[in-house]
């Protein structure tokens, strides 16, 4: 059988983007509501934090999808976004979070 090969990479960002599609899908209840800060916050962190994967794996061309999702969802300054075109956009952002997550791998380092 022999012993298997180490991985060279990681999917480090699938998790925090299947989480942050499902908390834009869960928000799309909230939208009209004073709740929908916590949707805010939510998403900004997490647009940040798969960010940082992003940059790991030297995926910079993922970050232009990801930094306007970190702007638009930004709790601090809020953009008074309404209708048909931020339902549309949370949809969007939905997709590019998974998308993200799963074509993003990180290089495992060797210690």
């Amino acid at each position: 059988m022999g012993t298997p090969a180490a991985p060279t990479f990681t999917r480090s960002a699938l998790a925090p983007g299947l989480l942050g599609a499902i908390v834009l899908l869960a928000g799309l209840a909230l939208l009209d509501s004073e709740s929908f800060i916590i949707i805010r916050y939510a998403v900004s962190i997490l647009a940040l934090i798969i960010s940082v994967f992003v940059i790991q794996a030297r995926s910079w061309y993922w970050l232009i999808g990801l930094v306007p999702m970190a702007v638009l969802w930004n709790p601090v300054v809020i953009l008074d976004l309404s209708g048909q075109g931020w339902v549309s956009a949370q949809f969007i952002a939905a997709i590019v979070f998974v998308v993200v997550g799963l074509r993003t791998k990180v290089p495992v380092r060797k210690e």
